[in-house]
């Protein structure tokens, strides 16, 4: 270990098991997690470049992670590997308004970079539900989404440039601050979603919108599922495009009732949730199109408000689900599938199948303006038998995702708990280009093994002692 605490000092390479095991897995309880030999905490990119010399030098795995909120494992220790952890480069190293960007470390919080362009009149618009303690590096590596990508789209829509450090040391720099450029391969859209395979991001120059306006919200209660998917729909085809549409089914409500003591009413099968931010007589009547759909499919509940603080009490419940759910079973499998939006209702109707046969509690939320899903499988983790169920729930949910047309993640991305199901989706042809990029950015497969895919005739892990004699 001497020649990583000689590049970066000792109080940045945590060897005790009892602190690195801090770091070794993220929010995903299904995901196997390894025990890192070392974690490393660099402060620079040139600390980030020594450390990736280091790796290479002795044939050494390193796992990037962020502030480890991520839900399929992509972040998760790899038995001798080194944990590169990026939370110290969290600088706001430029904002620019007249360009509408702002350049960022990968440490940043999502929620800091939105408080620090806000002065500006500016507005980061991907809001990962984690957003006040995620941060962008793991925004991009995921590429996130949000509650409001309906409206301003996911994390790759934002970048315009990166710098990377690449799995032998080097650092490239792709991208661009200007509005359009085509020079060249997309390189920085690649390595966005990449989840750490194939380089370490150092810093990223980001697009900006103007702030959002006062919002309008509307919340609306449906007696099938069936009707919500008609909304949904209707939405689309009309042109309507909220700045949020997200969906409950009735296992959430029910959880959300019993936990916020509120008074939805427990016998909907499903609660639509919607906001416009366009601001005044454009946000009233954009609700109030919203509105009118929702009648028209048969809603038992209609109410829209122009108050923030009312607003926000609408969306504490969407908020609230996840929350809810956990007091429910104790232990959570958090899916994250993304479907045609207008296969909304069949999936809905989908899981509430599911959860019979398996005999489990699944709660649905999700994006329904994207058709991202969010079904949640709640079990008791210490009994084996329901462990195993909601395993099997687990997996029964990604197979009806991919019938309905789907795909099996829309935003959490795949890690290691979905390895096996990535070639299903995208076929042996896909799988292969993918591997192809892999050899030719990280040969040796030392940046983040066993992630995404596994990659033919890869090598056992090297046990990291050979770097204690420095």
């Amino acid at each position: 270990m001497v020649e990583l605490q000689d590049a970066l000092g000792a109080d940045s390479v945590l060897l005790d098991p009892e602190v690195t095991a801090a770091y070794a897995r993220d929010q995903a309880m299904l995901a196997p997690a390894g025990t890192p030999a070392a974690v490393v905490l660099p402060r620079s990119t040139a600390e980030v470049v020594a450390v990736m010399q280091v790796a290479s030098r002795h044939g050494v795995p390193v796992v990037p992670r962020g502030a480890g909120s991520g839900l399929a494992g992509a972040s998760n220790a790899v038995d001798g590997a080194i944990t590169m952890v990026m939370t110290r480069m969290d600088a706001v190293l430029e904002v620019a308004p007249a360009d509408r960007l702002a350049v960022v470390q990968p440490g940043v919080v999502n929620k800091a970079l939105r408080d620090a362009v806000a002065g500006s009149g500016l507005f980061y618009p991907p809001d990962p539900s984690s957003y006040d303690w995620c941060t962008i590096g793991g925004n991009l590596a995921q590429n996130s989404g949000g509650l409001c990508c309906v409206k301003y789209g996911v994390t790759t829509d934002y970048v315009l440039g990166l710098e990377v450090v690449l799995a032998d040391g080097r650092v490239l720099r792709t991208g661009r601050r200007t509005v359009k450029g085509v020079a060249g391969y997309d390189l920085a859209r690649l390595f966005v979603g990449s989840e750490g395979t194939l380089g370490v991001i150092t810093e990223a120059t980001l697009s900006l919108r103007p702030a959002p306006r006062r919002p309008v919200t509307l919340a609306a209660a449906f007696g099938t599922t069936a009707q919500a998917g008609q909304v949904v729909e209707r939405v689309v085809t009309s042109g309507l495009v909220p700045s949020l549409l997200e969906i409950m089914d009735q296992t959430c409500i029910r959880t959300v009732n019993a936990a916020l003591k509120i008074d939805l009413d427990p016998a909907s099968r499903a609660l639509l949730l919607a906001q416009s931010d366009s601001g005044g007589a454009a946000a009233a009547e954009e609700i109030a199109v919203l509105t009118r759909l929702c009648e028209e499919a048969g809603a038992d509940f209609v109410h829209s408000t122009d108050d923030p603080a009312e607003g926000d009490l609408l969306l504490a419940a969407r908020r609230m689900a996840l929350p809810a759910l956990e007091q429910v079973g104790g232990s959570l499998l958090i899916d994250d599938v993304a479907v045609p939006r207008s296969t909304i209702a069949g999936f809905l109707d989908g899981c509430d199948a599911i959860a019979d046969h398996r005999e489990v509690t699944i709660g649905v939320v999700g994006h329904a303006g994207d058709g991202n899903m969010h079904p949640t499988v709640c079990f008791d983790n210490g009994d084996p038998d329901q462990r195993q169920r909601a395993y099997a729930a687990f997996d029964d949910i990604l197979e009806l995702g991919l019938s309905l047309g789907g795909t099996i993640t829309g935003e959490h991305g795949v890690g290691n708990i979905k390895v096996d199901w990535l070639e299903r989706e995208i076929g042996p042809v896909a799988l292969d280009v993918h591997r192809a990029i892999k050899d030719a950015l990280d040969p040796a497969g030392l940046l983040n093994p066993g992630k995404v895919f596994r990659r033919a005739g890869a090598r056992d892990l090297q046990a990291v002692t050979a770097l204690s004699g420095g």
